[in-house]
């Protein structure tokens, strides 16, 4: 990104059934694939990720290595914001015993997601989570070289006030809908609008990685996707919303404490595929939850149902 301009990274390559893929993606799948041949030298293993073959590829050969397993990946979560050196995305990877067609994303028991930083940046983290093992992260020197340990510590507060709350509305189309749901949530969950004070922050991240890394890391409380339900109620048949690869590292806010879970506070459901639409919801921790998830959920209902 340094040697050459934002035109380059920026530019449309193809569209895909998942999302249109740019410069930058096409960059990063090679990089992808070449580890991934490394890799089944010694192992046996289905890669499912956004710019691949929808079906998933094989990597190694059967009985090769350690047990099988499917490994999901959104290699740039974030392209839009990182092509344009606007602000960092995540490579986000989740892997989970090879089930087939039957693995799900709660199949996931160990996800990584490494910080893709702008040329701007001084530092780059990585976090990573097994499940029952807790959240683990470490913050890269780039320049200097060296790591040193990145304390995961969502927040604690039981209110949305003075802190950051989302319900994200990137793209055109439905952005009058998200706004009235968005209104109607914090007025319940804040009571009337003060005019003389901001008490609530948004923050529309295009990286729904990243927003789930902003919530484990303790810089927002909540944050809410609602695309696929806005898109159904305008009578989009197919749209672009988070897909189970952008999710695939929500383990990692799980295991620091914070609850992720589908707009009506049940667990996320999804086939780790590369065009499922996903809607979600996520509380830096379990008291806010608590408090939150009623409120979510009739809204919602309120105004998709």
């Amino acid at each position: 990104m340094q040697a050459q301009e934002p035109k380059v990274w920026s530019r449309t390559v193809r569209d895909d059934a998942g999302d249109t893929i740019f410069g930058i993606d096409v960059a990063v799948e090679e990089i992808l694939v070449e580890h991934c041949q490394q890799w089944g030298r010694t192992q046996h293993f289905l890669v499912i990720a956004e710019g691949l073959d929808p079906g998933g590829i094989q990597f190694g050969k059967p009985g090769t290595g350690g047990p099988p397993f499917r490994l999901l990946v959104d290699p740039i979560d974030g392209t839009r914001g990182l092509m344009f050196d606007k602000r960092p995305a995540w490579c986000l990877m989740g892997a989970a015993p090879d089930r087939g067609k039957a693995t799900r994303l709660q199949d996931i028991e160990l996800a990584v997601m490494t910080e893709l930083p702008t040329t701007r940046q001084a530092t780059s983290d990585v976090l990573w989570a097994i499940r029952g093992q807790g959240a683990h992260g470490e913050r890269h020197l780039i320049a200097a070289g060296g790591a040193r340990p990145l304390p995961i510590v969502p927040s604690a507060a039981t209110t949305l006030r003075h802190g950051f709350a989302t319900v994200s509305s990137f793209f055109q189309g439905g952005k009058e809908l998200t706004a009235r749901l968005d209104e109607a949530i914090l007025a319940r969950a804040l009571g009337p609008w003060n005019p003389e004070k901001a008490e609530v922050y948004c923050d529309q991240y295009i990286s729904s990685g990243g927003q789930l890394a902003e919530l484990a890391l303790g810089r927002d409380r909540f944050v809410l996707d609602v695309r696929p339900l806005v898109h159904q109620k305008l009578g989009v048949r197919s749209s672009l919303c988070s897909r189970p690869y952008d999710l695939c590292t929500m383990l990692i806010a799980q295991e620091a404490g914070c609850v992720v879970c589908d707009p009506m506070g049940l667990p996320i459901d999804a086939p780790l595929d590369t065009t499922t639409n996903v809607a979600f919801a996520g509380y830096a921790n379990r008291k806010l939850a608590d408090a939150m998830i009623p409120i979510v959920r009739e809204e919602v209902l309120r105004h998709f149902d």
